[in-house]
């Protein structure tokens, strides 16, 4: 009777056959560099029942032979840690996962990537001390989101209210070929939302009524299913609902009306100049340094002092042309970041920059009496750059090797090219993710962006002078003639004693 003896390292399966078992390779501490593309996953950290990275990177560890069976799903038991968590939508360059990982035999990152989608690609892995941790080791973290430079034009892509408001002021705003009814509703802020079979327009195009564009794959959805195109996304230079195929149905006799229509629509006169520089990066370094931003995230009150965050840069230097558009590429560098932080950032200095709120109240939403409603960018344009271990690198550098991106620079540059760029340049192509979101950008869906001007100024007088006779003002935001007051007249402040009532919208913690 023959008999088959087996080492601790193998196991004897029912067919009788011994094989290897993974546990014949040493687990060893290691720091694992990978990209990924954010679109169709539900952010980066696992969540029962709902599609992210980190459920299908963990899926191919485990095919991989890096954890065993019975640890499959325990995070606990291979002391996993993720330097960043990235929300729906949003891709990475320099994520960062650690482990106690079975990376042996050699071919470890091929094996790794042999189980992922395309749009997610392992780099490599270093060696790490047996303490390290990728979350708690993470010095700093560096984000980037591309503006496209039209989001920047105060004129560009405007509700339909501002347009009509603005008409005979001497400073008309400029209105969209088939998106003037995009961005009525914002969700979140002006109540549910709801989706339509789509609107057709005479032009066949899909107009997106009450929608705000901070899932851009639901609005994705939303325009298919319509069973029409995409809205045209470009700037007008004259308030004209007359669309290049209205025209051209009319017959050859209006050619050149056509040929109008197109020039119209491919003409831009505004560009990221060193003034329109300038002042953006004024506006973005406002947010440097320990500030409370309780206004900046959700579920987080201004008490708490998780709230306060810091901030150590944020530029907006470079533009980029991808595909054809021309993007600002702003940089923000900080400890670390809160949910929606960094698009509500964006957010608001873009709302200023199209003269819809003063510079000022930035400063004012760090207050932790001050509950405002900040505006917050599409999530298509944000991605996780690079994370830093500056301690760690330096107090090891002797015994292990250094973590960064450097090795893997070239590689993480044609991964963002080829999935990052792209999607993001084809996205606003097709899909107008930033121009849509650009309608809601008024007093009606935000009106927490005229702040200081709901609360009366102290004055050290009670009486405030009326407008000189035959001056007017004009809303920067919405281009509507302010009437001035009649000649003599007299404004009587409310606040003598010069206390500031509390507005009944706003939300202000005593």
């Amino acid at each position: 009777m023959s008999t088959t003896t087996t080492t601790s390292d193998e196991e004897i399966p029912q067919n009788g056959d011994a094989i290897p078992r993974a546990t014949k390779y040493k687990r060893r501490k290691v720091a694992i560099f990978f990209a990924y593309c954010g679109v169709g996953y539900q952010g980066m950290q696992k969540n029962p029942g709902a599609k992210t990275i980190e459920g299908d990177f963990e899926e191919a560890l485990f095919f991989a032979g890096a954890i065993p069976e019975d640890e499959r799903g325990l995070h606990r038991r291979f002391d996993w840690a993720r330097s960043a968590r990235t929300d729906k939508g949003v891709s990475a360059v320099g994520q960062v996962v650690s482990g106690k990982f079975f990376v042996d035999p050699p071919g470890f990152v091929e094996r790794l990537n042999s189980h992922l989608s395309p749009q997610i690609r392992v780099f490599g892995y270093k060696r790490a001390t047996p303490s390290f941790n990728a979350k708690k080791f993470c010095d700093r973290r560096r984000y980037v989101y591309l503006v496209p430079v039209f989001a920047l034009d105060p004129s560009c892509h405007r509700d339909r209210e501002s347009v009509m408001a603005s008409v005979g002021s001497g400073n008309e705003l400029v209105k969209c070929v088939g998106c003037s009814e995009r961005g009525r509703k914002v969700f979140g802020v002006m109540g549910k939302r709801t989706f339509g079979s789509g609107i057709s327009s005479n032009n066949g195009s899909v107009l997106v009524e009450n929608e705000s564009v901070t899932d851009v794959s639901e609005l994705k959805s939303s325009v298919e299913n319509g069973n029409g195109e995409a809205p045209k996304i470009e700037k007008l230079e004259q308030v004209n609902e007359v669309s290049v195929d209205e025209v051209a149905e009319k017959g050859n006799d209006n050619a050149g009306d056509v040929e109008d229509a197109v020039q119209i629509e491919q003409k831009s006169e505004f560009s990221y100049g060193e003034a329109e520089k300038e002042r953006f990066n004024r506006i973005l370094k406002s947010y440097e340094g320990t500030h409370n931003f309780h206004n900046f995230t959700t579920r987080t009150k201004a008490e708490d002092p998780a709230a306060k965050r810091y901030i150590l840069s944020f530029n907006a230097k470079t533009v980029l042309n991808i595909d054809g558009m021309d993007f600002i590429k702003c940089e923000v560098v900080g400890q670390s970041f809160m949910l929606h932080q960094i698009r509500k950032m964006i957010g608001l200095a873009v709302a200023i920059m199209r003269n819809c709120s003063p510079e000022s109240l930035i400063e004012k939403s760090f207050e932790q009496k001050v509950n405002i409603n900040v505006p917050m960018a599409p999530e298509v344009g944000l991605y996780l750059d690079e994370c830093f271990f500056s301690s760690y690198n330096q107090k090891w550098k002797h015994t292990h090797e250094e973590l960064s991106m450097k090795d893997y620079a070239e590689e993480a540059e044609d991964f963002k090219m080829k999935y990052i760029y792209s999607h993001i340049a084809a996205t606003e192509h097709k899909y107008g993710a930033v121009a849509v979101w650009l309608h809601s950008l008024n007093y009606r869906n935000y009106p927490d962006l005229r702040y200081e001007d709901k609360a009366v100024d102290e004055c050290p007088s009670s009486e405030v002078a009326p407008i000189a006779d035959g001056n007017e003002a004009v809303d920067n935001c919405t281009g509507a003639k302010i009437t001035p007051f009649p000649e003599g007249s007299k404004v009587v402040d409310d606040c003598p004693s010069s206390e500031v009532e509390k507005d009944e919208k706003m939300n202000v913690d005593e």
